[in-house]
């Protein structure tokens, strides 16, 4: 399988995003619910920091137990429940993806429980 970032002409990116992917002789797909940011002690982070490494990190569990990683992500859609947790988000998330690009849409939404304050889901494909 390979996955290829394609960008659209003239177009600048700031952080691990690309317009569009293209994954070539994909086996298999896996399709990732949102993952809130609960540990698996069942403590929530009171800040957004705590709460988003919290979220990314059982994300990358849910890869790892599907025998994935990060590099097969192909997809990830981050809701938040403010607008002033965007940088804060952008941060941590190159942390988790490194040098890795896949097509991103972070939106802002209320939150199913009051204590979350994102969650992420994803598309992963090998």
């Amino acid at each position: 399988m390979e996955i290829v970032p394609v960008d659209l002409p003239g177009m600048t990116h700031t952080g691990n995003f690309t317009d569009s992917l293209l994954v070539k002789s994909a086996e298999s797909l896996l399709f990732v619910s949102g993952q809130i940011p609960e540990t698996p002690d069942g403590d929530i982070p009171e800040d957004f920091a705590g709460q988003c490494r919290v979220a990314w990190q059982n994300l990358v569990s849910v890869l790892e137990a599907n025998k994935l990683g990060i590099e097969n992500l192909v997809k990830v859609t981050v809701y938040l429940s403010s607008r002033r947790y965007r940088e804060i988000n952008k941060r941590i998330r190159s942390e988790f993806l490194g040098d890795h690009r896949c097509a991103i849409v972070v939106l802002v939404a209320d939150m199913w429980d009051e204590p979350l304050l994102l969650t992420i889901d994803a598309i992963a494909a090998a």
